[in-house]
């Protein structure tokens, strides 16, 4: 397969995706909006600038990792493009992660400097300050509400030693241009999910984002430059990474940002201020969306207006065609629904402008090629399965990671050249559209037939008391029986006649053995850090009552 898109040996993703836009004479247009502030290209250009010159002169070199822990704010911006315009490699992080694995962050990168707000600076302060860490700066960035002050002072921060505010530091920085990077360098590491154990971080070079950038972003699903883009999941998440920063970027358009929680008023609080054309969602939170909107109408208040969006993006977890037609019928704005990976960057097959098949996950994007291949093949010359079968989806093209820092094993076992075997189960149909079917490592045996969670779940979304759902298998009498996590949507009460409303249904839908024998109504489901329902957090909750 040959590549659609090729790149000079010089490729800076500072140069690419932010200093080539003043070139184009974008520097006056607005790159960035918090609120009610808002950031020129011009402006990021220089505080990025600044940013490589400050961690130039406390001794980030090239290639090594710098951590960034940020809310998404301006700041997250200008210290990603400085770490990429000083030739370092960009690592990411959640700022509300535990402290244990925030920890295991600093240690498992090997950052040479961090970034990060007042309350993780107080966890990583005796790691960074330990004698041999090897963090010789870590910078501190106030965390405050979507509009405020990013360079406002922070009351009881002690700086001094390794210990810096980011704004006083920047203030006395000298400007640096951005150094000339091959194309194959490292630049950004992203980090698996770590649904079991730690997450591992993918290595990828630069190339890797221009190419999918290129052939998705721009070719696909059709970035603009009067675009404004707002995203669910937040920028330490590749898949927001790429829609909320370096996409809009790469094209000139806007990129809006608001630092709290997303929730559907948060959210609904940003459609207002921002008025997108492109919002990065995934389905829990477009569930959640509907249910918002049906309680706002039911106060007899206006419902969401989403006038302005032209698409909305979903990745992340399976869209159930239920909830797609729910909100199509609702908001008329389409959903392209698509499959990514932290192994192959961003998304490879995709839903797109003119062409959405609900339940599907569309086709695959230009210059990738997929196959669906039996559980047990060893290699992408294995025989394919038959359009209609369920199989392992393998995915070739030039964004894939060059393996997993310190996992020589997993990654002999995940990447054979350009290809990745993805571990997500699909079939895929004559026409060449993909329909997911849950993870190998997902199913459930029961009554010694093999269930796909997934499936179950997008059917009993197809009930109208259903607002979201999650299936796992539970163990009982040594037998592993199907269990619905269900949230009632508004105006229906969980009850035990419910229960079995909703058990019938899917009797009626499915073959009989798949239907979920218990079914437990709760206020939500947990979540982890990609936004992803958390299925293990479940698992662990029915372990622990054992």
């Amino acid at each position: 397969m040959s590549s659609p898109v090729t790149f000079p040996e010089d490729l800076s993703l500072a140069r690419y995706f932010l200093f080539d836009r003043l070139d184009e004479g974008h520097g006056a247009k607005v790159a960035l909006r918090y609120g009610d502030r808002a950031v020129t290209y011009e402006a990021v250009a220089r505080q990025t600038k600044k940013m490589t010159g400050l961690f130039a002169a406390h001794g980030v070199r090239r290639g090594e990792r710098v951590l960034i822990v940020l809310p998404d704010a301006p700041p997250f911006a200008w210290t990603f493009f400085g770490v990429l315009a000083r030739g370092a490699v960009v690592a990411m992080g959640n700022p509300h992660a535990s402290p244990s694995s925030l920890e295991y962050l600093v240690r498992y990168t090997r950052a040479t400097a961090v970034v990060t707000t007042p309350e993780v600076a107080e966890v990583l302060r005796p790691l960074v300050d330990a004698a041999g860490s090897e963090v010789v700066a870590m910078f501190v960035v106030p965390d405050v509400p979507t509009g405020a002050d990013w360079d406002a002072p922070v009351p009881g921060l002690g700086t001094g030693g390794k210990v810096h505010l980011l704004s006083s530091a920047l203030s006395a920085a000298t400007e640096m241009d951005p150094v000339a990077v091959h194309r194959d360098e490292p630049a950004i590491w992203l980090f698996t999910s770590g649904s079991t154990g730690e997450p591992k971080a993918n290595v990828h070079t630069g190339r890797d984002f221009a190419w999918n950038t290129e052939v998705y972003a721009k070719r696909t699903v059709g970035y603009r430059a009067g675009d404004v883009t707002v995203s669910v999941p937040r920028l330490f998440f590749g898949y927001a990474t790429g829609t909320n920063l370096m996409f809009p970027f790469a094209v000139g358009a806007t990129a809006a940002l608001f630092s709290e929680r997303p929730t559907p008023e948060s959210l609904a609080d940003a459609l207002t201020t921002y008025r997108p054309t492109v919002v990065t969602n995934v389905p829990t939170m477009l569930g959640k969306l509907l249910d918002h909107d049906d309680a706002l109408r039911a106060a007899g208040k206006a419902g969401l207006d989403l006038s302005s969006v032209r698409f909305s993006l979903s990745a992340g977890e399976a869209l159930p065609e239920p909830l797609l037609r729910r909100w199509m019928e609702r908001f008329g704005s389409e959903i392209y629904d698509g499959i990514g990976s932290a192994e192959m960057f961003h998304i490879y097959a995709s839903n797109r402008p003119g062409d959405v098949k609900p339940g599907s996950l569309g086709k695959v994007v230009e210059g990738y090629e997929l196959r669906v291949l039996p559980e047990e093949a060893e290699g992408p010359g294995a025989l394919p399965c038959a359009p209609g079968e369920i199989g392992v989806l393998w995915v070739k093209g030039d964004s894939v990671s060059q393996g997993y820092w310190l996992d020589r094993d997993k990654s002999w076992r995940t990447f054979h050249g350009y290809w990745c075997r993805t571990g997500d189960l699909f079939r895929v149909d004559e026409a060449g559209y993909l329909y997911f079917a849950g993870r190998s490592d997902d199913l459930l045996k029961v009554g010694g037939q093999w269930v796909a969670p997934v499936e179950v779940e997008e059917c009993l979304l197809g009930h109208a008391a259903v607002a979201a759902v999650a299936v796992i298998g539970v163990e009982e009498d040594g037998l592993t029986k199907t269990k619905a996590f269900v949230v009632v949507r508004q105006g229906h009460v969980a009850s035990p006649e419910l229960a079995a409303s909703i058990q019938d249904h899917a009797r009626a839908k499915l073959t009989k053995y798949k239907y979920p024998r218990v079914v437990e109504f709760v206020e939500d489901l947990p979540k982890n850090d990609r936004g992803k329902v958390d299925k293990k957090a479940l698992r662990a909750r029915e372990a622990g009552r054992g």
